[in-house]
């Protein structure tokens, strides 16, 4: 299941590219059909636009919603961490020594004067 959901994630990365390439840029260059392409005069310009955006939509759409399934399935999958795996050190508690009192130091001296 998880290699077939793998096939198709990477059939919509492709379409995905494949459609937003198509699509006019914002200058109005035209991605990669040139300038004034309407789909081959099947749509006008506007129709085609909304066409592509909304094939863009959907995509993407399907594409998140590929990843969230991929996801779940992996983490079914695989219930362990590798922190469980690590075999606890075996610590012998140390006895409790005696509070440490700060040493308190001597009061400077000042040398007799000559």
């Amino acid at each position: 299941m998880q290699n077939v959901l793998l096939v198709v994630q990477i059939l919509l990365a492709i379409a995905l590219v494949a459609v937003i390439l198509i699509q006019r840029t914002a200058q109005d260059g035209g991605g990669l059909t040139g300038g004034g392409s309407t789909m081959g005069g099947l749509f006008t310009a506007r129709g085609s636009a909304n066409l592509l955006t909304r094939a863009t939509a959907v995509l993407a759409t399907l594409f998140i919603v590929n990843s969230l399934a991929l996801g779940a399935l992996a983490s079914s999958t695989h219930q362990t961490s590798l922190l469980d795996k690590i075999p606890a050190a075996t610590q012998e508690p140390k006895p409790a020594a005696a509070p440490v009192t700060p040493a308190v130091p001597a009061a400077p001296q000042v040398p007799a004067a000559k």
